[in-house]
């Protein structure tokens, strides 16, 4: 549209300019030819009166106009006597005109001669014609056009200058809207502010009342399956995770690739029924209020802790492996004690409390056992009581962050890193792309560590910028050395994503790739994105000028938050195992999850499930609409899984 008004203006402008400079011309000349002409009328009466004054003869007249034409002012001075015999005649060719000679051939000026009668009394001698020279007149012309191109072509620049103004308005309002429907493309839902233009103010209230809409519709339909997750997922008394949702997150925590150490710990209430006896269940239900929200505080959402409610009287915290279970369970028990206060007896004992450390693909059901005996042997003391588990020696990786720092700079430096490869793959059981979790090898010919050993230190020594950056520079390679790949996924890290060097590192990475961006995965986990919003959005605009795919990784957990990942443009979504797990017999997360399909389809993004265990779970999450699966049961040949 802009060229297309540019064009209008200079097409207008270049026919205003040719019109205006060859009417002018014309005119120029018009008057110039008829100002010669008078002027040959003139100097041949001044010619003829002089010489009829003087007693003309042949020799009289031939001087007087031999005199004048050696002037060099004529082009022709002709005298003839009544008989129409030349007396005399000077003529001379415009040998320079002044002006080129294309110019003078296109508007060549013809002036009128001027005539005029010498007599001598009554008698007539003759007659006179003069033509005065035109190189002159040509020379005026053309120094007249070149006057009339100069003031046009000021008008021209002048008359463009305020058209570009007159554009400027106009095109800063329109590139608004114009990137405001670029945006809805894009998934992103913006509004924005009332241009002054009518036409355009009427336009844009339309796309913001648009927006609006598409807003409430899904802030609605958020809150409607935030109720659904909530329902299938946390005991409706406390607030805290049920059994079924707990397990599946511990679950997750032992098989997942990415989660390092952690702490399980078993909490029991002592008296929990005879409360119930004495004081009654309105009571009992406050005292158990009290010992939630103490048991959440514990937890700490910020550090991915969870807290749930097993059963009447037990719970149980996961913790991330900086945490110290013992001082964090210490502290626990001075707030039960405290809350007990109003509901126990003076001295009376309040819970039991049994600690264990796991670590990746330690099976869950030893963990839970030997936690159990922990909270047995607290629980047989018959006092406020914390036991801890004894469990084999994981590994003899370092204990502290100065070892942690040595071995992760020594694996930076030579280069000992590596990506994984899990498939993901659509229903019909082809390939949508490799997820890539960093590996890292501690030393020469020993085991390569998964990115769940050694991130967490990684990232409190500050170290996971450098890694990620090293993560999707081997990623970039590998999709060079296989153009067939579909693609594949790397993980970024919060910490990273929050970091502005980070950021312009990374783009300048994949602008140096750009064969091989598109077919790139970026994502990021939801807990981190959320809590880095800021820095996520521009990350995310970064990378998607870049050509990259961008997503959240473990999502599901802070579905309450959707909200916020409005404006993102997000490609994807990648649904927490803890959500997958059983869903084939889970009605209410099956619900939960089917709503979170449909709401993500409707705006665009893909829908993968992580973690999938089992051929049922697939075959449960076809029919729930998701569009793509990683996880135990994706084999190396993997079939199709939606029905037919």
């Amino acid at each position: 549209m802009y060229r297309q008004f540019w064009l209008a203006i200079i097409t207008s402008m270049l026919l205003a300019f040719g019109g205006s400079l060859i009417a002018s011309m014309l005119s120029a000349r018009a008057y110039l030819e008829s100002q010669l002409s008078t002027k040959n009328a003139d100097n041949a009466s001044m010619l003829a009166l002089s010489l009829s004054q003087s007693s003309p003869d042949q020799v009289t007249i031939e001087l007087a106009v031999t005199a004048l034409f050696d002037s060099g002012h004529y082009e022709l001075i002709r005298v003839v006597d009544p008989e129409g015999k030349t007396i005399v005649e000077k003529t001379g060719d415009i040998t320079d005109p002044r002006a080129p000679n294309w110019f003078v051939g296109a508007l060549p000026i013809h002036a009128t001669p001027g005539l005029a009668q010498i007599t001598n009394g009554w008698q007539q001698v003759g007659s006179v014609t003069l033509a005065s020279h035109s190189r002159f007149a040509y020379a005026a012309l053309w120094k007249s056009v070149w006057q009339m191109i100069g003031a046009l072509a000021l008008a021209s620049v002048v008359g463009g200058f305020l058209g570009s103004i007159i554009l400027g308005r106009l095109k800063a309002p329109l590139q608004t809207v114009i990137d405001q429907a670029k945006a809805i493309t894009e998934r992103r839902f913006v509004t924005i502010e009332e241009p002054r233009v009518p036409e355009l103010r009427h336009l844009a209230l339309a796309m913001n009342d648009v927006v609006g809409r598409l807003r409430t519709i899904f802030d609605e339909e958020a809150a409607r399956l935030e109720t659904l997750r909530r329902a299938a997922n946390f005991d409706p008394q406390t607030g805290l995770a049920n059994r079924a949702y707990f397990l599946a997150r511990l679950r997750q925590a032992l098989d997942s690739e990415d989660t390092g150490e952690g702490k399980l710990m078993l909490i029991r209430l002592a008296d929990l029924a005879g409360i119930n006896r004495r004081l009654g269940r309105a009571v009992t239900d406050d005292f158990l209020q009290r010992v939630a929200e103490a048991i959440a505080k514990s937890a700490g959402s910020e550090n991915q802790g969870v807290a749930a409610r097993l059963n009447g009287a037990d719970f149980a915290i996961m913790l991330p492996g900086e945490r110290d279970a013992r001082t964090t369970a210490a502290i626990l028990m001075a707030k039960l004690t405290d809350a007990a206060k109003s509901f126990t007896e003076d001295e009376a004992t309040v819970a039991w409390i049994g600690i264990g450390n796991f670590a990746h693909h330690t099976d869950i059901g030893t963990l839970l056992a030997r936690v159990d005996e922990a909270l047995a042997a607290a629980e047989a003391q018959g006092v406020n009581c914390i036991r801890e588990a004894v469990l084999d020696q994981i590994d003899q990786l370092p204990r502290n962050a100065a070892q942690w720092l040595q071995m992760i700079t020594r694996a930076l430096d030579r280069k000992w890193l590596r990506l994984g490869s899990f498939r993901v793959v659509d229903p019909s059981g082809r390939l949508s792309h490799c997820e890539c979790p960093l590996r890292l090898l501690t030393e020469e010919n020993g085991d390569w560590l998964p990115a769940g050993r050694f991130l967490p230190l990684a990232e409190r020594l500050q170290l996971t910028p450098t890694l990620d950056i090293a993560a999707v520079a081997l990623g970039l390679l590998e999709l060079q050395a296989s153009p067939d790949s579909p693609g594949l996924a790397i993980n970024l890290s919060a910490s990273s994503v929050a970091d502005a060097a980070f950021r312009q590192r990374l783009l300048r990475l994949l602008a140096a790739h750009p064969a091989e961006v598109r077919r790139l995965w970026l994502e990021v986990p939801e807990n981190g994105a959320l809590r880095q919003i800021a820095a996520f959005r521009e990350l995310c605009r970064g990378v998607k000028r870049a050509g990259c795919r961008v997503g959240l990784e473990h999502f599901g957990h802070q579905f309450s938050q959707i909200g916020v990942l409005h404006d993102l443009g997000l490609d994807y979504l990648k649904v927490d195992a803890s959500f997958i797990r059983g869903v084939d017999g889970n009605r209410g997360n099956a619900a939960f999850l089917k709503g979170l399909t449909g709401i993500a389809h409707s705006i665009g993004l893909q829908v993968i499930a992580e973690g999938v265990a089992s051929q049922t779970e697939l075959v449960a999450l076809a029919t729930l609409g998701f569009d793509g699966a990683t996880g135990p049961a994706i084999g190396d040949t993997p079939q199709a899984w939606r029905p037919a």
